[in-house]
C-alpha cells in the first residue's frame, strides 16, 4: 500500500470515529432527537447523490429492504443506543456486526464456519459482553443492546446485498438515503415531539456536524473506503480498518471525557482480537468487502 493510501485510510477511520462521538455530542448537548437527526442526515445524503439515483437496480424490492437495513433501521438503534451509551462502548460493540455478518452467511448463504473463525467469533461476544455488561448495579446497559440491534441489521443487510450484483458505492448511498427518509420521518411523527424546534435551536454548531456526517463521513469516506477495497487486497485493509474503534475509544476520552477502565480495556482486546481472527480468515461465498460492509 502506498503512503499515500494508508494516509487516505487512516483519514477515513477518524471520520468515522469523530463520527461516532459528534452524533453522541448532537444527541445529548445538542438535544436533537434521535430520529429527527437519522433522519435529515439520510435526507441530506440522499439530495447530493441524487444524480446516481436512477436507474433503480433490480430486484427493486430487495435494494430498498437493504437500503433500509443498513441505512434508517441501522442508525435509528445507534443514534437510540447514543443517547445513553459512551462512544467507547459503541466503538467495541459495533465490532459484533463482523461475527453477526459471518454466521448470518451461514444461515442465509450456505457459509461453513471453521475453527479458527469460530474462536473469532467466540472472543468478539466474550468481549462485546465484557463491555456491555455493567458491575455497578444495573445488569446489562440498555444503550449498548441497542447498539447490538443496530449492528445485527447492518449485518443482515450486508448478507442480503451480497445476492445483488452490480451496485455501485454512490447508488447504493442514494438509495439508503431515499429509503430512510419516509419511514424516518413516520417514525420520528409519532415518537418525537418539537423536532424542528429542537434543531433550530441546536444552531450552526448542529448544522455543522449534520454536514460532516453526511458528505464527509457518508459520501466521501464510504466511497474512498470502498475505492481502497477494490484496489488493496480485503485481507490488507480489514486489520487497518480496526483503527476506528481505537480512535473512537480516544476521542471519546478526549472530547466527551468518557469513562474508560480496565474492564472496558480487556474486553476491548478481546473483541478485537476475535474481529482480526474472523477478518484474516474471509467468508468463501462472502468477500471481505460485504463482511465489513455491516460495520460501516
Amino acid at each position: 500500500m502506498t503512503l499515500r493510501d494508508f494516509g487516505f485510510l487512516v483519514l477515513i477511520c477518524v471520520l468515522w470515529a469523530l463520527n461516532t462521538v459528534l452524533s453522541k455530542v448532537v444527541i445529548t448537548q445538542m438535544g436533537v432527537p434521535p430520529m429527527s437527526y437519522a433522519l435529515v442526515r439520510f435526507a441530506l445524503v440522499a439530495l447530493i447523490v441524487l444524480p446516481w439515483l436512477l436507474p433503480m437496480p433490480k430486484p427493486r424490492l430487495r435494494l430498498l429492504l437493504v437500503a433500509l437495513l443498513m441505512g434508517g433501521g441501522n442508525f435509528v438503534f445507534l443514534f437510540l443506543g447514543l443517547q445513553t451509551a459512551s462512544p467507547s462502548g459503541v466503538a467495541i460493540v459495533s465490532q459484533l456486526g463482523v461475527p453477526m455478518t459471518t454466521i448470518l452467511s451461514v444461515m442465509i448463504l450456505g457459509e461453513t464456519i471453521r475453527w479458527r473463525r469460530g474462536i473469532g467469533i467466540v472472543l468478539t461476544f466474550i468481549g462485546a459482553m465484557t463491555v456491555i455488561w455493567d458491575p455497578t448495579g444495573v445488569p446489562i446497559s440498555t444503550g449498548l443492546l441497542l447498539i447490538a440491534a443496530a449492528a445485527f441489521l447492518g449485518s443482515l443487510g450486508a448478507v442480503l446485498m451480497k445476492q445483488m450484483d452490480g451496485i455501485k458505492p454512490l447508488q447504493f448511498q442514494a438509495w439508503v438515503g431515499a429509503s430512510s427518509i419516509l419511514p424516518l420521518l413516520l417514525v420520528s411523527a409519532l415518537f418525537e415531539q418539537n423536532q424542528l424546534e429542537l434543531m433550530i435551536d441546536a444552531g450552526w454548531p448542529f448544522l455543522g456536524a449534520l454536514i460532516f456526517s453526511a458528505l464527509a463521513v457518508s459520501v466521501w469516506g464510504h466511497t474512498a473506503y470502498f475505492g481502497l477495497i477494490q484496489k488493496y487486497e480485503a485481507n490488507l485493509i480489514a486489520p487497518l480498518t480496526l483503527m476506528t474503534p481505537l480512535f473512537t475509544i480516544g476521542l471519546g476520552v478526549l472530547l466527551t471525557q468518557d469513562h474508560f477502565d480496565l474492564r472496558m480495556a480487556i474486553g476491548s482486546a478481546i473483541a478485537l482480537l476475535g474481529v482480526l481472527i474472523i477478518a484474516l480468515r474471509p467468508n468463501r461465498m462472502m468477500s471481505l468487502a460485504d463482511l465489513l460492509r455491516s460495520r460501516l
